[in-house]
């Protein structure tokens, strides 16, 4: 077996489990029916229905599961991709080339773990660094591990507005640094890196010569105003090839299609020829049915505005059940909160699953310590606004009975 898979960390959801065993099976094996219906908010699964125009272009595509798909995809949907990526980033007309500039990939986990392989080099003097906020999405722990780099984890916390602080980095560390991933808007804070320090960002990237790795699924739920792009702010600099900047969307959150596994990364494109190379070699192809519907998802934005109006009233209607009880921070964009909670992530999450039957996420499973050995993410759960609206009432109620019952159990 490859060494490597031991360095891997237990997933989120693993840990979870773990933790909620005790009483995931007293509830089953008790004498008594919990007086509580389930509620899940701990998975960023959307439960908002895919739109009916969407199912119906797949439909009408399933005679294609007899046809092998090509690892760059149909034309027609590199082209609605790069329309919209234009459209939607302000970038100026015909920068974005579909044969050149993007790519289909299965959904942004594969494609952002998958990166890592391409532009990692493993056989240098000194072993890579790879950069990553910290708390994070675990895939870009793993995929560093697995290409053979170290993790570099930057605390994201209420002090620095939970945007990692990349510039103070010394210079020795960013020369070693071969890869930085950034999630704008963040998961699970809902942080938004602001046009300038993208800027910033990407001058930092030329000084010592990295790829950004930016992971933007979340772009498309905001609740003011929509978050700038990675390329977004390379062409204002005047980089019109997107030296060194590559970025990932996704249909799972913009269009409530996860299960669909379908999105794209796009961006300089002496790198997606390499990653071409790769991903030719490990068959990630999309299957033709699923590009087809991908594609009529990718030209219509109606119903990304309705589902962003799902979320900002969720939103909206959180805030003002748990405000009250809990210093409750608006996120900039995404459709997670992220609470500091009484007694800390993992008891709170533990005894509202218990008594309450609701189900969040602590912050600490997404976190690594830092150099004082101090989790960023101890004090937090991340909640989820993934359900139907009345069920996600309910659970906010819920979560505020628990913290106002666990603020006056802690001592004084």
């Amino acid at each position: 077996m490859n060494p490597l898979l031991q360095q891997l960390h237990p997933y989120p959801f693993e840990k979870l489990a773990k933790l909620l065993e005790p009483a995931a099976k007293e509830g089953a094996n008790g004498d008594s029916v919990h007086p509580y219906t389930a509620i899940n908010l701990s998975i960023g699964e959307p439960k908002h229905p895919v739109p009916s125009f969407i199912r119906q272009a797949m439909l009408e595509a399933l005679d294609d599961i007899g046809l092998y798909p090509t690892t760059r995809g149909e034309a027609s949907l590199r082209l609605a991709m790069a329309e919209w990526l234009t459209h939607r980033f302000q970038l100026a007309a015909g920068t974005v080339d579909p044969e050149r500039h993007l790519l289909p990939v299965n959904g942004t986990r594969e494609a952002l773990f998958s990166i890592a392989q391409a532009v990692i080099d493993p056989t240098g003097p000194e072993r890579p660094y790879v950069v990553m906020p910290n708390p994070f999405y675990q895939i870009y722990e793993g995929a560093a591990l697995m290409a053979g780099a170290r993790p570099l984890y930057l605390s994201c916390t209420a002090a620095n507005g939970f945007i990692p602080d990349y510039h103070s980095l010394p210079p020795a560390v960013l020369d070693r640094t071969a890869l930085l991933y950034l999630c704008s808007p963040a998961n699970p804070t809902g942080a938004v890196f602001s046009l300038e320090s993208l800027k910033r960002l990407i001058e930092l990237a030329h000084r010592h010569r990295f790829v950004l790795a930016a992971d933007e699924c979340y772009s498309e739920i905001w609740y003011e105003r929509p978050p700038p792009g990675l390329l977004q702010a390379a062409q204002q600099m005047g980089l019109d090839r997107f030296d060194r900047c590559l970025v990932f969307h996704s249909l799972s959150k913009r269009s409530n299609m996860p299960g669909a596994r379908t999105g794209f990364v796009a961006g300089d494109a002496a790198l997606l020829e390499s990653y071409f190379r790769l991903r030719t070699y490990t068959g990630c192809a999309t299957p033709r049915f699923v590009q087809r519907a991908a594609t009529a998802a990718w030209r219509d934005e109606s119903h990304v505005q309705e589902n962003r109006a799902i979320y900002q009233r969720k939103l909206a209607d959180a805030i003002a059940l748990l405000s009250p009880v809990l210093a409750v921070e608006q996120p900039m964009a995404g459709f997670y909160l992220w609470l500091r909670v009484p007694g800390g992530g993992e008891l709170f999450a533990r005894h509202l699953f218990e008594h309450y039957r609701v189900t969040v996420l602590p912050g600490a499973y997404l976190g690594r310590p830092d150099a004082e050995g101090r989790n960023p993410g101890a004090d937090y759960v991340r909640i989820a606004l993934v359900s139907a609206l009345e069920e996600n009432h309910t659970a906010m109620q819920r979560i505020a009975q628990c913290a106002d019952e666990l603020q006056h159990l802690q001592p004084a």
